[in-house]
């Protein structure tokens, strides 16, 4: 569901708190341009209507003055030049009116003695020179751009001395023209020209439309603009967090304790970290991109094939055959990846190496065994310890008795022996039984390993086994139980001759660290070796191979070990030797 919600939220990749505000940032912004431009196209509309006006006016009262120098200037020339000039297009009207208002020329001569622009102050604006507009809406619903100002018929001083050139050139005029011209060009006047604005209203109308439409197209270029700089932001501050996500991903993945691969629909794999490679003794780059049929075991294949039949994660103990041929014990965890629309695609796979566990189980296992054991040894060894005293009492005497009798003394010399070597079984037994107790002082490490050879150099010498010390202890001097070492290594030389019947190598390496406080002690032959069927079995008490050996002395070391705090490992190769591998720590 969240995912859904996300994909509905972010249709277009930009949340909609963005699409408002960037709305809300524009929309004024463009208003107030295309309202600029229709005020402009307006205001250049009404500049043209006036100056087409005042072209007009200046056009019609040069014709005055030109008339004005005829003799035969007049009224009914001032009508008549006044008719023509209301011809040209877009002149709806022509006037000239007195300061009262009342038409005294007219283009539509039957306009003329009527009342124009009462509602004007006629007085003031025959007064003035200067050019002034309305806009009026005549009765027939039609608008007017109406140009007016004083009518100056007589032109600037220049104009008059031409004229009065031009006069004496012609001659003297009579005297009744002479006051009428006077009239027209000395009373005030005040002239009106009636424009017609369809045109010009259908080009303001045309402009709207343009300004309107540019407006929107900047609007939607700024919208554009604006939601594109925010969705590559966006894409770049994503793109770079998802860079980190996927290398902390990455990361985690690599490093996590257990082995992880992934599959993708077609059965490839898309993902093999550091525990996988461990674990299957595979590389990644090597599987990366196979099919997973080819490069997988098949133990591991069978789980994945059964994962894609269930929703649930498969989680199963199995064991699987790695690429150098060892048998791993694994858990694993398989599951199917589909997408929100129950799509497959792929598969993810979590694997556990159980060797160390399963090692543990055993070691808990057989402290469990060890502790019943030692608890019952503990009681026979009280048991049997007062029957073997009296029965040695018993040898000893009938050996005094009879000594005259050869036979009975052997009797009675191989019955002493045999219930001293059941006390020492039952003393190690009680040993075995008992927590091991330790007494650490300080000694030197190098002596100690050759006081304990010199203990077996004449036996192994019998032999033809050669011994061979390694010494690579940074330290010399250690806090540890000299006795129990001794007891240890005594035992694990024995039983490293015992196993080179026709000679070999005793190899003893010691080694010792002050930062990491451990002590190693390496003991190895190049006997028979032990079969891998005994191995796991060598510190169990009463194990052994050999018929005069009783079994506890490797368990004893083993408890011995366990009681410093240490560890002890074997390893061996049938035919070629074994190992012991003791690490304890010192203070």
């Amino acid at each position: 569901m969240f995912a859904k919600s996300k994909y509905k939220k972010f249709w277009i990749g930009v949340p909609p708190w963005v699409l408002i505000g960037a709305v809300a940032v524009l929309l004024p912004i463009v208003v107030f341009i295309t309202l600029e431009n229709i005020n402009r196209q307006k205001e250049k509309s009404i500049h043209l209507l006036l100056e087409k006006g005042a072209a007009l006016i200046r056009s019609f009262e040069a014709g005055t003055r030109t008339g004005m120098m005829s003799r035969q200037w007049g009224g009914f020339q001032l009508q008549q030049l006044l008719a023509e000039t209301a011809q040209q297009p877009d002149i709806i009207y022509l006037m000239v009116t007195d300061e009262t208002g009342k038409a005294i020329a007219h283009n539509s001569p039957e306009q003329i003695g009527r009342i124009h622009g009462a509602e004007l102050d006629l007085k003031k604006i025959s007064g003035a020179k200067s050019l002034q507009w309305r806009q009026i809406i005549r009765p027939d619903g039609q608008n007017v751009f109406e140009v007016y100002r004083k009518f100056i018929p007589s032109g600037p001083p220049r104009g008059r001395g031409m004229m009065r050139r031009h006069m004496q050139i012609m001659g003297r005029q009579s005297q009744s023209g002479q006051q009428e011209n006077e009239s027209i060009a000395d009373l005030a006047r005040i002239i009106f020209v009636g424009l017609d604005m369809r045109s010009v209203e259908e080009a303001q109308r045309a402009d709207v439309r343009h300004a309107v439409i540019m407006g929107a197209i900047l609007l939607l270029v700024g919208f554009a603009g604006f939601t594109l700089l925010f969705v590559v932001q966006s894409y770049r501050t994503t793109r770079a967090s998802l860079s980190r996500i996927k290398a902390f991903s990455d990361n985690v993945v690599q490093n996590v304790p257990i082995g992880l691969l992934a599959m993708d629909h077609q059965g490839k794999i898309a993902a093999f970290n550091k525990g996988a490679e461990i674990i299957l003794q595979l590389s990644a780059p090597e599987v990366i991109g196979q099919a997973a049929q080819k490069c997988l075991p098949t133990e591991l294949m069978e789980e994945i094939n059964n994962s894609r039949t269930r929703d649930e994660v498969s989680e199963k103990e199995i064991e699987c055959t790695t690429a150098d041929g060892k048998i791993v014990p694994l858990e694993i965890g398989a599951s199917s990846i589909k997408d929100e629309n129950d799509v497959f695609l792929g598969n993810v796979l979590l694997l556990k190496d159980l060797s160390e566990v399963r090692a543990l189980r055993r070691e808990v296992a057989r402290s469990q065994r060890l502790a019943s054991v030692g608890r019952l040894a503990a009681g026979i060894a009280h048991e049997i310890r007062n029957p073997l005293s009296s029965i040695k009492g018993f040898a000893t005497y009938f050996k005094e008795r009879y000594p005259d009798q050869p036979q009975d003394q052997q009797t009675a010399a191989i019955m002493i022996q045999e219930v001293d070597r059941l006390n020492r079984v039952v003393g190690q037994l009680l040993e075995f039984s008992r927590p091991i107790a330790t007494k650490p002082q300080k000694i030197s490490l190098s002596a100690l390993l050759a006081d304990s050879l010199t203990l077996i150099k004449d036996r192994a010498a019998e032999k033809n086994i050669s011994v061979q010390i390694q010494n690579n202890a940074r330290v010399d001097e250690a806090r540890i139980d000299p006795d129990r070492i001794n007891q240890i290594l005594l035992n694990l030389y024995l039983n490293a001759i015992d196993a080179m019947e026709d000679g070999g190598k005793l190899t003893v390496e010691l080694s010792a660290d002050g930062q990491s406080g451990q002590i190693g002690i390496a003991v190895s032959d190049t006997g028979r070796g032990i079969s891998p069927e005994h191995l796991s079995k060598v510190f169990d008490p009463y194990f052994t191979t050999k018929s005069s050996g009783t079994g506890l002395g490797l368990a004893l070391a083993y408890n011995i070990i366990e009681a410093m705090g240490g560890s002890i490992k074997v390893k061996s190769d049938p035919g070629k030797g074994t190992a012991f591998s003791i690490m304890i720590p010192f203070s």
